[in-house]
């Protein structure tokens, strides 16, 4: 009985013991700091904004809900269009402010970075005119993260890392990058990165470099990884997806298709596929396809055009017309007649009369899209179309934009409406703008709001559309 209770004291005192020890060496070990990631612009910004904290999760950061709440922010910028980069300099004038309030009330240190295109394109000339930022990198240089914040507690300030080789980037974000305790149930996946097109109004060619494809082992890999922490659902991302050909897992060079099909079957607890953004040069056969063979695939495409003349596409040098375009729409709607069909278009491109921006006008008609994106032209520094002389008044711009964009709204309620009292399975990603409403994705990537009724982010329902908006649409959950 004596050896018996002794036995029980001993393991009862050593743990009170190590408790102790353990309590101290809490209160001792300093917090953790805190970081914060604004993205601006593309999917692969937010993408590359994740992989930014799992670098610094893996060196003692955590995620921050806020600015104020944390020791270091970083904008994650896009420079696609001149009012986006912009942004970024007037969220720089609050951060400056905020870093100024918190060091006099709290005694609080906040450094600031910036990432992105814009940092790529304007490195030292956004010190000059930002003298607030603490360093700056470029999206090719997020593994760099490490080496820059120890430089930046040695005392140095006013880095600018901006190298360019994409390979180098993905294999030490693998190696540099702790696991994160959970993903959302829609997550995104780049396996492509920069472009070769050289569109002369666009700048990606030069702030992301060449076109570089991962390979399909990388892929899979971070795609387990995906699902195994809650991801039901994966969007494949790059500034040129379908220009993917990377090194296969038999050795080979796979296309796109290929890879999506190995996804489907590989990867077990897999709800949907998708991906973008898509350029019309690279829509090969075997993709088209993929929307017919593959049950994983979501119905829906975004397949930029940019304009419906042959003259303005020659200038824009996307070395595509008009007729090939709607050949390949044509393509995929006998593959998959209810695919949704999504796209981008530039207004006032330098040069473009009147009967060019009709030729657009009628290429929407024919088109009939789900979705689109319009935006007057911009001119970025730097780009062919800057140099133009023959640059469209902003009034016609805008003028010609407005109507572009009621009639993409008429087609995009009109798709819509076609929805009404259809069913169809629906990923609950997240909370809905009412109280007790979730919200998801339909596979033709409508947002569809639901009442809960007892479900959770993550699910998987059948809906039933009881509501039709021109941007959502309301569902009942039937089972």
């Amino acid at each position: 009985m004596n050896n018996g209770a002794q036995a029980a004291v001993v393991p009862a005192t050593a743990a009170k013991t190590t408790r102790a020890r353990e309590e101290q060496e809490l209160n001792a070990a300093p917090a953790r700091r805190k970081v914060f990631v604004k993205a601006f612009g593309c999917q692969m910004n937010v993408y590359d904004g994740e992989r930014m904290i799992d670098v610094l999760r893996a060196r003692g950061f955590e995620p921050a809900g806020s600015p104020e709440e944390a020791d270091l922010v970083i904008l994650n910028t896009c420079h696609i269009r001149e009012k986006a980069a912009e942004k970024v300099y007037s969220e720089l004038g609050r951060l400056r402010v905020l870093r100024e309030k918190l060091s006099r009330d709290a005694g609080r240190q906040v450094r600031i970075a910036v990432a992105g295109c814009v940092a790529q394109a304007e490195g030292e000339a956004m010190l000059a005119r930002a003298p607030v930022i603490d360093f700056i990198f470029g999206p090719q240089s997020i593994q760099k993260l490490p080496s820059l914040i120890d430089r930046l507690d040695a005392g140095e300030r006013h880095m600018v890392e901006t190298d360019f080789p994409p390979e180098d980037k993905f294999a030490k974000l693998e190696e540099q990058s702790a696991t994160p305790p959970a993903v959302p149930p829609s997550a995104f996946l780049a396996v492509q990165e920069g472009c070769d097109k050289f569109c002369t109004f666009c700048v990606v060619p030069y702030t992301r470099g060449a076109e570089y494809s991962r390979p399909a082992a990388d892929i899979l890999r971070e795609a387990e990884l995906l699902l195994d922490k809650g991801a039901k659902e994966i969007t494949l991302l790059g500034q040129n997806v379908n220009a993917w050909h990377g090194e296969g897992l038999d050795g080979r060079t796979w296309n796109l298709a290929r890879l999506l099909q190995e996804m489907a079957q590989r990867l077990e607890g897999l709800h949907g596929l998708r991906f973008t953004t898509s350029h019309p040069n690279d829509m090969d056969d075997d993709l088209i396809a993929a929307f017919g063979n593959n049950d994983r695939l979501m119905p829906y495409l975004h397949l930029p055009v940019q304009a419906g003349s042959d003259k303005v596409l020659k200038a824009m040098n996307r070395k595509h017309t008009a007729a090939d375009y709607l050949r390949i729409i044509d393509k995929l709607r006998m593959v998959r007649e209810d695919i949704a069909i999504s796209g981008d278009f530039i207004v006032g491109f330098p040069g473009e009369t009147e009967e060019d921006f009709q030729a657009t006008l009628d290429l929407v008609e024919q088109v009939q899209y789900a979705h689109a994106y319009s935006f007057r032209y911009s001119p970025r520094p730097g780009t062919p179309a800057a140099e133009r002389e023959e640059q469209v008044p902003e009034e016609e711009k805008a003028e010609r934009l407005a109507r572009l964009q009621a009639l993409l709204g008429q087609q995009q309620q009109a798709f819509n409406r076609r929805f009404l009292g259809r069913r169809f399975p629906l990923l609950l990603t997240g909370e809905g703008r009412h109280a007790g409403q979730l919200v998801g994705r339909s596979p033709w990537l409508q947002a569809v709001h639901v009442p809960g009724d007892g479900h959770a982010i993550g699910d998987i329902v059948q809906v039933e559309v009881v509501e039709v908006g021109r941007n959502a649409l309301g569902a009942h959950i039937v089972s």
